[in-house]
């Protein structure tokens, strides 16, 4: 059997029966059918749950705000006095009370009196608030539907068209960014954990010596070959599986929960995109770690030069919050195609907005050339210093020796 093909199962057995490997692979689609279920559970055995209503007090000083004393859960007691409204607050009649002025037309002040201490009103208080006053100057003036229109003015829904004027399968929304966000997640860990393994195996084998064995076996360039593609095997299991999972969990959570859950959305072409930018990212990382772990005297070592790589992978995870108000900035086109933050700035803007297919052509192209430069180094680079122990060579004298090697 061709030798790299034995480090390649090798590699690929030992990740799969890993602890962390099958916790990691698992513990996303077995959480959420735990989630599912219990929330089930909890359906069948609870009884409706009762909305609580809460009371506000008001002082009518301009006089005339009297009606449209309920609002949703909301109901509002008025009072002849402040005194009494005061006193009805301490007794915890009410949860808290305003006062009406009598100058309120000309100066639109309204006094709140509250026990609790806040930075600033409550968002659904001042719209209650807001609706009563509104409604109760607007009675008797204009229809009562024009009252609500005037209260709630704008339900804006937005409908996508494609270029032929037709209405577009995928509409967007938070919906469509919801799996892309977690998945980017996972892909980030997948990518670290990935590493993490090439560069812990590579550093044990030469504290061990071991590795001077399988060289006497087989060439660098196939156990070079034969480490990446195993563990890349396993990470693409671990991927497949959540890819896999997906649609499944989607279509029960749907069903659970319905609400916000059944507007959930894959995007266009996520499956198969998910799919190749791990293969394309680990095998960059993969290349970035076997050239570390070639450098690196122990594990220890080689897995603190490796974060930094695996760290600013993250950017864009860091800085997701601004891809909603800019999806289409120009950082976010430099993200998508530099190769170590593509896998996961490519993922996250595939919820958000469509990526220009030539920024997907080129962020691919990118990535498979950096790949194959970083992998001829890595080769060199494991060549030179596999069989060397003790101190890491300086930068200065690993660019030498890749030059001359």
């Amino acid at each position: 059997m061709n030798k790299t093909l034995l480090i390649f199962r090798h590699e690929l057995l030992h990740a799969i029966k890993r602890k962390g490997f099958i916790i990691m692979t698992l513990i996303v689609p077995v959480l959420a059918l735990i989630a599912i279920g219990v929330f089930q559970l909890i359906l069948t055995i609870s009884e409706p749950p009762v909305v609580e209503t809460t009371t506000i007090g008001y002082v009518d000083e301009a006089v005339g705000f009297d009606q449209y004393t309920t609002q949703g859960n909301i109901e509002l007691v008025r009072f002849n006095t402040q005194d009494d409204a005061t006193a009805a607050l301490i007794n915890d009649d009410v949860s808290e009370y305003f006062v009406i002025p009598s100058d309120y037309l000309s100066t639109g002040v309204i006094n709140r009196y509250t026990l609790e201490r806040q930075l600033e009103t409550p968002p659904v208080i001042a719209a209650v608030i807001k609706n009563f006053l509104t409604s109760n100057m607007l009675a008797g003036k204009v229809p009562p539907e024009t009252v609500y229109r005037i209260e709630a003015p704008l339900n804006m829904v937005v409908t996508r068209l494609t270029e032929t004027g037709a209405v577009a399968t995928e509409q967007g929304g938070f919906g469509n960014v919801i799996i892309p966000g977690i998945f980017s997640l996972l892909l980030a860990l997948s990518l670290m954990l990935s590493s993490t393994y090439l560069v812990q195996g590579l550093g044990d084998e030469k504290e061990s010596r071991l590795i001077e064995v399988l060289l006497s076996s087989v060439s660098t360039r196939q156990l070079l070959m034969g480490k990446v593609l195993g563990l890349g095997a396993a990470g693409l299991v671990q991927v497949v599986v959540w890819l896999a999972s997906i649609p499944l969990l989607l279509n029960l959570a749907s069903s659970t929960f319905g609400g916000f859950i059944s507007m959930i959305q894959l995007p266009a072409n996520f499956l198969v995109l998910g799919i190749v930018y791990f293969i394309l990212g680990y095998s960059l990382f993969a290349a970035l770690s076997a050239g570390v772990g070639a450098i690196s005297p122990n594990a220890r070592e080689g897995q603190q030069l490796a974060m930094i790589y695996t760290l600013f992978a993250l950017v864009p995870l860091w800085f997701s919050s601004l891809l909603f108000i800019f999806p289409n900035s120009p950082i976010w086109v430099v993200l998508t195609i530099f190769p170590i933050t593509a896998p996961i700035a490519a993922m996250l803007r595939l919820g958000v907005s469509d990526i220009p297919a030539w920024q997907l052509a080129v962020s691919i192209a990118v990535l498979v050339l950096s790949t194959i430069g970083v992998l001829f180094l890595s080769v060199k680079a494991f060549r030179v210093y596999l069989l060397m122990y003790g101190k890491r060579p300086s930068w200065g004298e690993i660019i030498q020796n890749l030059r001359s090697g």
